[in-house]
């Protein structure tokens, strides 16, 4: 069942005036909002973004870490609807999909990746209240941009200012370099390394995963 919230206003000398919380109450429901950057418009994932994600996980490059392999379209389908249920177990939180503000033409033409805010699901992730999973998959022909940092930032100021979360972690393989370097960029620390098991390991899997987080007492200090 969704949680409901409703927005109250912060205590008095709080570090960001505008910034508002949530908190539980019966009836009425705050959905997962749009949200913007400097260059992305956020949009939550709806059913009219299936192609867009068709498109991402085409490429196995961007798979990489994950799959190793480009994903057929049937795994595309249901993984999309995997995606969309995330979105209806804590309000506030749950995948979007970025586009570039600047940009003119049809959505396919502006689309740039995938973000999650997503409460803990994985296999190595405790079911923790007050906790999300954060990531990031991004069209190649964005790399190095700084288009993951930039949405994961905004993620963070959502997760923490908005929705009241307590603790942000964000997990990926240890050789993926590039992903812990975003982490790091965006103010996440090492938490931990782990080993998962893998029935069809992708190269790197042998040297395990890591972990990065961000608590909210260290996002209010920054």
């Amino acid at each position: 069942m969704v949680r409901a919230y409703v927005p109250v206003a912060p205590a008095a000398g709080a570090r960001n005036p505008v910034a508002r919380r949530l908190r539980v109450r019966h009836g009425g429901v705050v959905p997962q909002p749009p949200l913007q950057t400097a260059r992305l418009d956020l949009v939550p994932l709806a059913d009219e973004h299936l192609e867009l994600e068709v498109e991402l996980d085409s490429d196995p490059e961007v798979l990489r870490y994950l799959w190793g392999r480009a994903r057929t379209r049937d795994e595309v389908e249901r993984n999309h609807v995997q995606r969309r249920r995330r979105a209806e177990v804590v309000d506030g939180l749950g995948m979007w999909v970025g586009f570039l503000r600047t940009v003119e033409g049809a959505p396919e033409d502006r689309f740039v990746g995938l973000w999650m805010l997503t409460p803990p699901h994985g296999p190595s992730q405790d079911r923790v209240t007050g906790e999300a999973d954060l990531g990031y998959r991004i069209l190649r022909r964005h790399w190095r941009q700084g288009f993951a940092s930039e949405g994961s930032r905004e993620l963070l100021r959502h997760g923490f200012e908005v929705v009241g979360l307590s603790r942000i972690f964000a997990q990926t393989m240890a050789v993926n370099a590039g992903s812990r370097a975003t982490m790091t960029s965006i103010g996440m620390q090492f938490a931990r390394a782990f080993h998962e098991h893998h029935d069809d390991p992708v190269p790197g899997s042998e040297q395990g995963e890591v972990e990065y987080e961000l608590r909210r007492e260290d996002w209010e200090l920054r």
